[in-house]
């Protein structure tokens, strides 16, 4: 890879807090000291059994490419802000360091790099000023901003006078629109209502599709799915997993469940809910296959798949019911689908069996999926929550296949679009009220 792609590149990162410690502002001749002495004097760490220090993080690595949307996802406290802070030189690393090329905007928390005291307009170049811009560049973008931030009523106002919604709505519009190499933005979006995220991501998305690299911090997997093409996995400070959404995602939603190429290993006891030890029948393996057949955990929108299920039966069975669920990443059950309805019952003779469900298109929008499965009869109870975890991704250049960023569903609810002539004598005047 030449070095002239990498935009951010993170090496050894660790910062320490002491816990209860305050510490007042250094004065210039400090800074300037304790820049010079920092070559030359490593920094003294103290040991990792001392109680009174926390690491917030503990040598994260890992590069951004140029045009690449990042995301970095984990448990709260888990260094995620930490971590955005130190690329945006909010605060310095204890060790190790991160080198950025190129103009940074970030929004990381509502209000950061505002002066409160100063109007939207003013801070708008102010914001410009600080990552490097000239005023005739700010002036180029200003009515885009404006238009985007929804705030031409309140433009001239302090922002201090402003609510959370119209702060961070113009925050996003001038770290997003001003022209930044790298864009760094933390959770702040869940501030904004439903629209303004949309609009956000929508605004990401086309950042991307610029060559401009972004470090997106979410809880919401389904953004993170929809508009990143990396992830980071931090846990307690470190990056546990880097790697595709496909790869990363099920590590995380999971917690000790990953996708296996599509093909997940039911035997473990754990698994399973609501199951009797000795069950006639018990649940073994589930493939996911994609429409050319490949053994995958990684699902093309409106593309057919097929569920490969294999169990075993102890005895021959006759009368029991099986059936699959399918929940989103937030838990929220979108489909069930039973043999049954499709027969009165089934009848299993002993030793295993194999069960193929065909999805003749694939109605999930883009996000992160888990497929649950049950069967239960006279003697019968296998019931496992997360069976197996899914990805579904819009890469497709087909027509009418790519959705934008900001797409906000979970169900893609199959319909046809036609143009239709307008009827003979069709007029407003049959719009009239009676």
């Amino acid at each position: 890879m030449n070095m002239s792609d990498t935009a951010i590149r993170v090496e050894n990162l660790s910062k320490q807090y002491r816990i209860g410690q305050t510490t007042g502002y250094g004065t210039l001749r400090d800074a300037i000291m304790a820049r010079v002495r920092r070559p030359a004097t490593p920094p003294v760490l103290p040991a990792s059994g001392d109680k009174n220090h926390i690491w917030a993080l503990k040598d994260v690595a890992f590069e951004v490419q140029r045009g690449d949307a990042v995301g970095i996802i984990g448990r709260n406290g888990s260094g995620k802000s930490t971590l955005l802070k130190i690329l945006s030189r909010i605060t310095a690393p204890t060790a190790g360091r991160a080198t950025i090329r190129g103009r940074v905007g970030s929004l990381l928390e509502v209000g950061t790099g505002f002066h409160p005291e100063l109007t939207g307009r003013e801070n708008i170049y102010l914001n410009g000023a600080i990552i490097g811009m000239s005023r005739a560049e700010v002036r180029l973008r200003f009515d885009e901003i404006v238009a985007f931030a929804e705030v031409e009523r309140f433009l001239d106002t302090p922002v201090k006078h402003y609510s959370s919604g119209m702060y961070v709505r113009l925050a996003f519009a001038v770290a997003a629109h001003l022209n930044p190499d790298v864009l760094l933005v933390d959770e702040v979006l869940a501030v904004g209502d439903i629209a303004f995220q949309r609009k956000c991501l929508d605004r990401m998305g086309d950042a991307a599709e610029e060559g401009r690299s972004i470090v997106f911090v979410s809880h919401s997997m389904a953004a993170v799915a929809t508009l990143c093409n990396e992830v980071v996995l931090l846990d307690c400070g470190t990056a546990v997993l880097q790697g595709s959404v496909e790869e990363v995602l099920p590590v995380y939603l999971g917690s000790e469940r990953a996708a296996q190429g599509g093909e997940f290993d039911l035997s473990a006891p754990e698994l399973r809910r609501r199951s009797i030890e000795d069950s006639r029948f018990k649940w073994a393996r589930l493939l996911v296959r994609n429409s050319v057949g490949a053994t995958t955990s990684s699902l093309e929108l409106r593309e057919p798949f097929s569920l490969f299920i294999l169990g075993t039966a102890s005895t021959s069975l006759s009368d029991i019911d099986v059936g699959l669920s399918i929940e989103s990443a937030l838990g929220f059950s979108l489909f069930n689908s039973h043999a049954t309805e499709s027969t009165s019952g089934i009848e299993l003779p002993i030793g295993e069996v194999a069960f193929r469900v065909d999805f003749n298109a694939n109605l999930l929008a883009p996000g992160v999926y888990t497929i649950g499965l049950v069967a239960h009869g006279v003697g019968v109870a296998d019931c496992i929550d997360v069976a197996a975890e899914v990805t579904v991704r819009s890469t497709s250049t087909k027509p009418g296949i790519q959705l934008p960023a900001s797409y906000g569903g979970v169900i893609l609810l199959p319909c046809s679009w036609s143009r239709v002539p307008i009827a003979e004598g069709d007029d407003n005047d049959d719009l009239s009220e009676p």
